[in-house]
């Protein structure tokens, strides 16, 4: 009777531990400026020049109806960004397949339709499975130390500050240059 009694005992407690597994996320603890990311051009880039800098990280797509928003984020580079503050844009197409075109594709047409200055990153994954592990960071409590929040559409926005830690996130729909914004970059 022990045996049977340690048997389903045993039995509910793995049945328990893989039901309340969480999303197949790597989970390894990260500081922001550890990740690994390329450039448009294929180049890593290491985060940690970053470092002292406040930062915006946007998901962008060139076929979206909110795809208007660069220009908005051209402006807010022009006027706040270089030495205290950086764009991060990373094209993605998990989102109706509004960025479907190659990594020289969508810097041309960022080049030549809203005059880009500010970086530009290899087309990643921002959600599901393939998510890439920075955006992992960015949306998972876990490992940003803040919030939990999944990635809604293109042009969400996140802000990092000046020592990596992860500030807050806007949906797609708020302006580049939106009040939160810019007195988040005068503060």
């Amino acid at each position: 009777m022990k045996y049977i009694i340690l048997t389903l005992f045993i039995g509910l407690l793995l049945g328990f531990t893989l039901i309340s597994k969480k999303p197949n996320i790597n989970m390894s603890k990260r500081t922001f400026y550890e990740h690994q990311v390329n450039t448009i051009d294929g180049i890593p880039f290491n985060l940690s020049s970053l470092k002292g800098k406040k930062l915006l990280i946007v998901n962008v797509a060139s076929q979206c109806g909110l795809t208007s928003q660069y220009k908005d984020l051209q402006a807010l580079y022009s006027e706040y960004g270089g030495e205290n503050f950086e764009i991060l844009a990373f094209p993605a197409n998990n989102f109706g397949s509004q960025e479907p075109g190659t990594e020289k594709q969508i810097k041309t047409f960022c080049d030549t339709q809203f005059g880009v200055s500010f970086t530009m990153f290899e087309k990643i994954s921002v959600r599901g499975k393939d998510q890439h592990p920075l955006y992992q960071w960015l949306c998972n409590e876990d490992l940003n130390n803040q919030k939990t929040v999944s990635v809604k559409w293109n042009f969400q926005k996140f802000l990092v500050d000046e020592e990596g830690n992860w500030v807050d996130y806007l949906l797609p729909s708020t302006s580049p240059k939106s009040d939160k914004i810019i007195k988040w970059l005068q503060n």
